[in-house]
């Protein structure tokens, strides 16, 4: 029998007009992970998770040469991550959940966290600005670009 794992990730976001920058002020997480046995813990990997979707969404992204493929970012003095400057509040909470026929209750909450995160900042990018992000990471220069009307 499947046992998934739901979640619902909301984000506020500030953008500078001048420059782009977007910051992510606020995300909250609910999540439907079935029983959870050590609220700590499992909370703790959910608000890592999303820390991960921010990351993601702002700051990681893999170049390659297109000559031959390799990656140009090979180690961290040129692949960006989140500091702990960037992160904001971040919320994380379950919302009860049963499956009949389950006896144990329990799910995994594995990388649930991260999954909705990088859309919630992305959607709360469009809504500050109008402009739809497609393409990961949300750099200040993708921000400012005039977008074609679709």
């Amino acid at each position: 029998m499947e046992r998934h794992s739901y979640s619902a990730v909301f984000c506020q976001v500030t953008v500078d007009p001048a420059t782009g920058e977007v910051r992510v002020r606020r995300l909250l997480g609910m999540f439907a992970v079935g029983r959870v046995i050590n609220p700590l813990l499992a909370r703790s990997q959910l608000v890592g998770g999303m820390v991960m979707g921010l990351s993601t969404a702002l700051h990681e992204e893999g170049a390659r040469d297109p000559a031959t493929g390799r990656h140009i970012t090979t180690d961290f003095a040129g692949y960006h991550i989140a500091a702990p400057a960037d992160i904001p509040g971040i919320e994380a909470d379950f919302v009860p959940d049963y499956e009949p026929g389950d006896p144990s209750g329990l799910k995994g909450v594995g990388e649930i966290g991260t999954v909705g995160t990088a859309a919630a900042i992305a959607n709360a990018v469009w809504h500050a600005t109008g402009r739809r992000q497609r393409t990961l990471p949300i750099r200040p220069d993708r921000v400012l670009e005039e977008q074609p009307t679709l």
